[in-house]
């Protein structure tokens, strides 16, 4: 850690999520507390309905609490501007989803250069880094082919690829086995376990499946809302 840093990585201080549906108001998160330190592999469970995505959201600055104060690498983050926000997940926060998000057009490593183009890289720096993001999730041998041409597991790989380029300090991935069999759920979840202990990722992930959480070294209960238990692992 550099001078100045501390070990919290995220803090979340009496977040609630409010939304209003024609004239009723639905709370989809209320007061949640939640500290996330360097290096950690944390788990966010619950019922669908539970607030997963909405707090998953508003970690990964996509949307701002109703109310709450959320520190993000020490910067105090539910208020900047929109343009801050999306520079601030472009530099920071890298996303992992269920359902892959890979551009059809472009080969493994094109999808996982995509973010440095936005980002300005130079063409050489960035084929090297995505190189060396396909290499690690063990797909160096499939870099010229395109998404059509690859398995779910081998597409998620590619997606998990993407966001390590981008060299974050959070990964967040939302149900990232949701599409996928089971033993290849496994697999993308052994794969996050190496990325966490072996380069110190830190993970936040979202997952409605016990068997998936217990990847995690903490699982955060969600129910209605709110916190309902923290698990050590």
């Amino acid at each position: 850690m550099g001078e100045g840093e501390t070990l919290d990585l995220l803090e979340l201080r009496g977040i609630s999520k409010e939304y209003k549906t024609g004239r009723s108001v639905v709370k989809a998160l209320s007061e949640i507390d939640l500290t996330v330190k360097r290096g950690e592999f944390v788990s966010i469970m619950g019922p669908s309905g539970s607030g997963k995505s909405t707090l998953l959201n508003v970690i990964g600055c996509l949307d701002r609490p109703t109310a709450g104060e959320y520190f993000l690498d020490g910067m105090k983050v539910e208020r900047l501007s929109d343009d801050r926000l999306s520079e601030i997940r472009n530099k920071y926060i890298g996303f992992v989803f269920q359902s892959f998000h890979l551009l059809q057009g472009l080969d493994a490593l094109g999808n996982v250069e995509l973010p440095l183009i936005y980002r300005g890289m130079g063409t050489a720096e960035r084929r090297k880094r995505a190189k060396e993001a396909l290499e690690a999730v063990g797909l160096l041998d499939r870099v010229h082919h395109r998404p059509s041409e690859l398995s779910g597991g081998e597409q998620q790989r590619v997606a998990i690829a993407r966001a390590l380029a981008q060299e974050p300090l959070l990964i967040l991935a939302d149900e990232p086995t949701g599409s996928l069999d089971s033993r290849t759920g496994k697999t993308i979840m052994e794969l996050f376990q190496k990325l966490n202990s072996e380069r110190g990722i830190t993970l936040v992930m979202v997952t409605h499946d016990g068997e998936m959480a217990s990847y995690g070294k903490r699982v955060v209960r969600l129910l209605d809302g709110r916190i309902e238990r923290e698990e050590i692992l």
